[in-house]
This record gives C-alpha cells, structure tokens and sequence, in this order.
C-alpha cells in the first residue's frame, strides 16, 4: 500500500528555502548587502527538497524537469554576477523562457489531473493587455517580451491542471514578473517596495510549484 510523503516531512525539506527566501526580501526591504547572496542561493537550496526525495518521486523523468527548470531559474536570478558584460535583460528572459518550457513539460506529462478550466482564458486576456500596456515602452525587445510572457501565461495555465499549491504557485510566479515587466519598462508606476514584492511573490511561486509537484509525484511505503 501506498501514501502521500506527510506535509511535515516536506515542511522540514523546504525549511532551508523557507528561511533564506524571507531573510532575502527583508535584506531587500533594508538595503542590505546580502540581498545579492541570498538571491543566488534560493534556487539551489529549493532544490534540495528534490533531491532529498528523489527516490520516492516517480516517474523519473519529472525529476529531470523539475530540477531543469530550477537550474535556468537560477541562472536568470543569477545572470548579473555570472554573466556581468554580457546584456543583463535578453539573457534573463531567455534562461526563465527555457525554466518555463521544463515547467509547461512537467505540467502536462506529469502533474495533470483534470482539464484547463474556462477561466482560463483569463492568461490569454493578462498577455494581449501585458503587450498594449509595455509594448510601447520595450523597444527592439518587444518580440522578445512577447514571446517570454506566451510562456509565462502558458505556465500558469497549464498549473490551473494540477495540484492546487501548483497552480497557485504559477499565479505567483505570474504576479512577480508581471510587476517586474512594469518596473522594467514603466518604473513609475511600481513603488518603492517592487523589488520586495517581486521577490516575495516570486518565492511563494517557485515555492508552491516545487511543492506541488512534490506532493503529486511522491509516495512512501504505508508501515
């Protein structure tokens, strides 16, 4: 017979990930230095949940997904320190464009359960009015805009199909880089405290996923 991994035990795996992402948006709400460093590390140590169940996840291929999608989450939290003359914004999109393809991939091999709802549509209605609103203001990134936003709906629609900490977690994930287009291209009209929330958001989102899949895939041996 066999059961769900009990929340406590995912409670303690994510601990680590947990205590590093609310120290990093207070340093960010306080300037501190360590802001930077903590970044960095969030993405691995979110990993860390993942490998530590690794055995009990089945099948084996969403392991693949799950951890490629938070390598090139990494590298686009990261691209400032690891990649510091190369261009900072097309460099992101294109490493979270890649972490959104593994995530879309995990959704729909592995994670669905039911059909995308109506509501839906709501994904395909925040893009057309993301592209009216920045379009303007992107430049010769607009294609490039354009085309990471498909993916980033795509994600959050596709997580509308699978455990319920999934797909809130894809409305976060789409809430932080929503505000982050807008502090990117239109700054005036994010507050003071974007950076925080952005990465509040972001956290929860990145968070819920892994969580989500977590709580899908793996089972234990019931005693």
């Amino acid at each position: 017979m066999q059961r769900r991994v009990p929340i406590p035990t995912l409670v303690w795996t994510f601990a680590p990930y947990i205590i590093v992402s609310v120290a990093h948006v207070m340093f960010l709400t306080t300037g501190s230095p360590l802001a930077g460093p903590t970044k960095i590390a969030l993405m691995p140590l979110l990993a860390l949940p993942v490998i530590a169940l690794a055995r009990r996840i089945a099948p084996r291929g969403a392991i693949v997904l799950i951890l490629a999608a938070l390598l090139f989450s990494w590298l686009g939290d990261s691209v400032g320190a690891f990649f510091p003359t190369a261009p900072e914004l097309p460099l992101m999109l294109g490493f979270f464009g890649i972490a959104h393809l593994a995530y879309i991939a995990l959704f729909a091999r592995y994670l669905a359960r039911r059909r995308m709802p109506w509501w839906a549509l709501v994904f395909a209605a925040w893009w057309l009015g993301m592209v009216l609103a920045l379009g303007p203001h992107t430049g010769d990134l607009l294609i490039a805009v354009a085309v990471y936003g498909i993916v980033l709906g795509a994600t959050a629609a596709f997580a509308t199909r699978c455990h319920p900490a999934a797909m809130v977690g894809g409305v976060f994930f789409l809430v932080s880089d929503t505000i982050l287009a807008f502090r990117l291209f239109l700054p005036d009209a994010v507050s003071p405290w974007g950076s925080a929330v952005i990465m509040l958001t972001y956290t929860l989102g990145q968070g819920l996923i892994v969580a989500g899949a977590l709580l899908a895939l793996t089972r234990k041996k019931a005693s």
